[in-house]
């Protein structure tokens, strides 16, 4: 995939994530496409790894796999801000 297509794969699914999870966070629109893009990452490896699937196109199971890497991620970066 194209840089473009992981930056808006990256902004729906960090809007979906903060969706499911909202909260104050800092940062803006920048900080949910960055935890968006970094929860397709990690969402793809952990999918792959359990044979659910990973992001590597532009489709549904794609971004409900980045949106729950996501979710993972805002859990993470909460608990270790909150430390």
């Amino acid at each position: 995939m194209g840089i473009l297509t992981w930056i808006v794969l990256g902004l729906i699914a960090g809007a979906l994530a903060k969706f499911i999870m909202p909260g104050k966070d800092s940062g803006g629109i920048l900080v949910t496409i960055i935890i968006g893009i970094l929860g397709g990452v990690l969402g793809g490896f952990i999918g792959s790894q359990l044979g659910i699937g990973s992001v590597n196109a532009f489709d549904l199971r794609s971004i409900l796999v980045a949106t729950g890497g996501a979710v993972l991620l805002l859990i993470i970066f909460r608990a270790v801000r909150g430390r």
